[in-house]
């Protein structure tokens, strides 16, 4: 029965746009991992240099942040990283796809 309603034109265009979005989608998602996990990584670095440096040298740190506060502070700046980064490239790729439909059906009208 599902199969005779995919047969008509106006339900194939309603799949294969569908589809489309979909792996859209998938596409836009899976880019905002890969930024993600490169921020991350980026910060990771970033923090833990200082962090594990001052640990050893400032006796303030060295009283007060034992290994796993230093290891909450590295942590908790690459989930950061992580999130923000991918939230702002996973928009920045909706926005995009946006502007492409919209300027492609104004060629169209």
């Amino acid at each position: 029965m599902a199969k005779n309603m995919a047969q008509s034109p106006l339900e194939r265009n309603t799949m294969i746009s569908l589809e489309q979005k979909l792996a859209t989608a998938k596409r836009c998602s899976h880019d905002g991992v890969v930024a993600g996990a490169k921020a991350a990584v980026v910060a990771t670095i970033a923090t833990a240099i200082p962090t594990l440096a001052s640990a050893r040298m400032l006796p303030w740190a060295r009283a007060n942040l034992n290994h796993t506060a230093q290891a909450l502070i590295i942590s908790t700046v690459a989930g950061a990283a992580y999130f923000i980064v991918a939230d702002k490239t996973i928009l920045a790729s909706a926005r995009r796809n946006s502007l492409e439909k919209r300027s492609l059906s104004n060629i169209e009208a």
